[in-house]
C-alpha cells in the first residue's frame, strides 16, 4: 500500500519515519513548497531536530500526487481540514483519508470523519488517534494508537499497513468515540495545565483528571460513542499523556493561562477550538459539562483561572 501523509508538521514526518523505517512506501507533503525543497535536499526539518528522515520518503510540494496515494493521512490542524480536502478534489471510489486531528470543527460542530464523509463522499473515513508524541514516534519509541474505520475489511488493511515494530495499531469501528476521546482530551489538558500553572497542585489536577474523563465520556456516549472506547487508548490513553506532560502543547497553553504568561500564537492549540465548539454544543441539548465550559471561558477571556475553579468548587454536592 502506497501512503501519502498531507501535512509535514511535527506528526505528519514522524509518522512518514515510522513508516519509512518499516519499509513502506511513504510520500509527503506541506504546505510550504520552498520548505519542502529544503526538507527534501538536507533530509532535516526544524520540527524534528536531530531527525535524520529516511529516503524511503519523497518529500515534495505537488499535492496532487501525494492525494493519489492507496491510502492519505490528513495530518493537519483540525480546522483547517475542510479546506484542505475542498483542495484535494473528489479522488477515486474507495481511497481510505485517514484523519490524524484531534479536535472539533469550531463552524460545523462536527468531527474530522464526518468531515471527510461530506467533503469526499466516495473515500473512506478513518481515525488515527492516540497516547503519542511525535518525537517518541520519530525516535522508534514504542507507541501503541487506535485506527478507527467504520468498514471492517478496510480497518484491518489500514492497521496491517500502518503498524510497524515500534508503533502498535489497536482497530475499532466506533469513530465518533475515537474522535471525541482524542478531541476533548485537548480540553482536559488545557484545564489541567491552567490547574498547575496557577499553583494549584497535583490533587486538583487528579481530581480535575477525573471528572474530565467522567465528562468527556458523557459527551461522547451521548453522540452515539460506546464508553469503552472512551476507556481506551483514544480516551483515557490520550488524556493521562497530556495533562501531565509539557511536551503537549495544550497543556503548555494551560500553563500559560494558570500564570497568566502570553503563549505564541503560532503554535497550534486544537483544545482552544475544541473546548469553545463543545461548550456551544452542550448548551443547545442542556448536556452539563461544567470543565469543558470552564476552558472554554478562560480561553475567550471571560474569566480568569481562580474564577472558573470558585465556579466549579461550589457546584452542588452529588454522587460520583
Amino acid at each position: 500500500m502506497r501512503i501519502g501523509i498531507l501535512g509535514a508538521g511535527a506528526f505528519g514526518t514522524a509518522l512518514a519515519i515510522a513508516l519509512a523505517r518499516a519499509g513502506r512506501e511513504v510520500m509527503l507533503w506541506g504546505r510550504d513548497a520552498g520548505a519542502m525543497v529544503q526538507i527534501a535536499g538536507s533530509r532535516e526539518t526544524p520540527r524534528l531536530p536531530g531527525v535524520v528522515l529516511p529516503e524511503g520518503i519523497a518529500v515534495t510540494g505537488d499535492l496532487g500526487t501525494v492525494a493519489a496515494q492507496d491510502a492519505v493521512l490528513l495530518a493537519v490542524p483540525m480546522q483547517t481540514l475542510g479546506a484542505l480536502l475542498k483542495q484535494i478534489g473528489d479522488g477515486r471510489d474507495g481511497q481510505p483519508l485517514i484523519a490524524c486531528c484531534k479536535g472539533v470543527d469550531l463552524t460545523t460542530g462536527h468531527g474530522p470523519s464526518h468531515i471527510i464523509a461530506s467533503a469526499r463522499p466516495r473515500a473512506i473515513p478513518a481515525v488515527l488517534t492516540g497516547p503519542s508524541f511525535a518525537a517518541d514516534i520519530a525516535r522508534g519509541l514504542p507507541t501503541a494508537l487506535t485506527i478507527a474505520c467504520a468498514r471492517e475489511e478496510t480497518g484491518i488493511a489500514l492497521q496491517h499497513a500502518l503498524s510497524t515494530p515500534a508503533l502498535r495499531l489497536y482497530r475499532t469501528d466506533d469513530l465518533t468515540g475515537a474522535e471525541l476521546g482524542g478531541a476533548l482530551k485537548n480540553v482536559m489538558a488545557i484545564a489541567c495545565g491552567a490547574c498547575i500553572g496557577a499553583g494549584l497542585g497535583d490533587s486538583a489536577r487528579a481530581a480535575l483528571m477525573t471528572r474530565g474523563f467522567a465528562e468527556m465520556t458523557r459527551f461522547a456516549v451521548h453522540h452515539g460513542a460506546r464508553a469503552e472506547t472512551l476507556a481506551g487508548l483514544s480516551g483515557l490513553g490520550d488524556l493521562a499523556l497530556t495533562c501531565t506532560s509539557e511536551l503537549s502543547r495544550n497543556y503548555r497553553y494551560g500553563l500559560a493561562l494558570g500564570r497568566e504568561e502570553p503563549f505564541d500564537p503560532a503554535i497550534t492549540v486544537e483544545g482552544a477550538a475544541t473546548a469553545r465548539a463543545v461548550a456551544a454544543m452542550a448548551g443547545k441539548i442542556s448536556l452539563s459539562l461544567p470543565i469543558s465550559s470552564a476552558v472554554a471561558e478562560l480561553v475567550e477571556g471571560r474569566a480568569t483561572v481562580r474564577e472558573v475553579l470558585q465556579d466549579l468548587l461550589s457546584r452542588p454536592l452529588k454522587e460520583e
